[in-house]
């Protein structure tokens, strides 16, 4: 997909189908899951290649996507913490700590966004 807008979607790929909401413009990546409480499915930042959890209620499991939406690492981050950005990953998934694990997102993995 060339151009992203803010939206909705759905994350596949995975073992099993998992709603997404889009945050492709700049206040949407900023706001993030800022300020929530949780998550239903997962958060796609979009361009985006690292991510923190300053002012996070919960853990997050994070995922870097490549250019072709391959996970190129997955890692579990607890609030208030900076991770490294990664210098091939072009979009950033997030959901709560433990379903990206229990939705098969793992590295090498290839994951598609179909937008509603």
């Amino acid at each position: 997909m060339g151009s992203w807008a803010d939206g909705r979607g759905v994350l596949e790929g995975a073992e099993v189908e998992v709603p997404v909401e889009v945050a492709a413009s700049h206040r949407a990546r900023t706001r993030g899951l800022l300020g929530r409480d949780g998550i239903v499915g997962a958060l796609l930042l979009t361009p985006a290649s690292g991510v923190h959890t300053f002012g996070m209620r919960f853990a997050i499991d994070v995922a870097y996507l490549g250019r072709d939406f391959t996970v190129l690492d997955v890692r579990t981050m607890r609030p208030g913490r900076l991770g490294r950005p990664r210098l091939r990953a072009r979009h950033v998934l997030e959901a709560e700590a433990g379903e990206l694990a229990r939705w098969g997102v793992r590295r090498g993995a290839v994951v598609r966004v179909r937008v509603r």
